[in-house]
């Protein structure tokens, strides 16, 4: 298996995560964290194929990222440069491929059902199902970072860019926070991962 992947996914996943990755053309790489994306996939000058997933995620979260973007190059092989991203030759092809590990030795019984409603729709990031989020967000090892959604309103919190920001009143899907310094209102993700800072 490319990458030593086994090291990162479940082992109930390992044989079928072998026969979508046996593909010539397609390379794997575990990369260190970063905080934009858990992944990306495109396509690179020499012909060849190229998906990276962050090194920092826990499996269950690498699993479903490592097949989003092998949802990305199964449609672009299908279906041509001139796709929508996130569109819906990819929406299908990512629920085609994600169905058959959706069973419990691949994955605890608590994030099966969440999973299910996920894939009748999924989106461009799983970060934006709350609910779904927050359940693999409990198989993270334990780290100083939360939700936006888990703070209280006027609570202060740190990006990783050292911007602080301070929580106020939820819009229809995202949070108001005013950033301390300048005053700007921004909007964010429920599902931000922030660092909460002690009063």
């Amino acid at each position: 298996m490319q990458a030593n992947l086994s090291n990162y996914i479940p082992a109930a996943a390992k044989s079928m995560i072998s026969e979508l990755l046996a593909i010539d053309n397609l390379v794997v790489k575990v990369k260190s964290e970063r905080k934009t994306r858990h992944g990306d996939y495109r396509e690179l000058p020499n012909g060849k194929h190229q998906i990276t997933v962050n090194s920092n995620l826990n499996c269950y979260r690498f699993l479903i990222t490592l097949i989003h973007e092998i949802a990305h190059f199964e449609a672009y092989k299908k279906h041509g440069r001139f796709i929508k991203p996130h569109g819906k030759e990819w929406k299908y092809t990512f629920q085609h491929l994600m169905l058959p590990f959706l069973r419990p030795e691949i994955f605890p019984s608590e994030l099966l059902p969440l999973l299910a409603h996920h894939f009748k729709n999924p989106k461009a990031s799983s970060d934006t199902d709350t609910q779904l989020a927050f359940a693999l967000k409990q198989f993270n090892e334990v780290n100083d970072k939360t939700f936006v959604f888990e703070l209280s309103l006027n609570q202060t919190f740190k990006l990783y860019n050292g911007k602080v920001f301070r929580k106020g009143n939820k819009r229809r899907k995202r949070y108001e926070c005013v950033e301390v310094k300048s005053g700007k209102l921004y909007l964010f993700n429920p599902n931000a991962e922030v660092e909460l800072l002690e009063e």
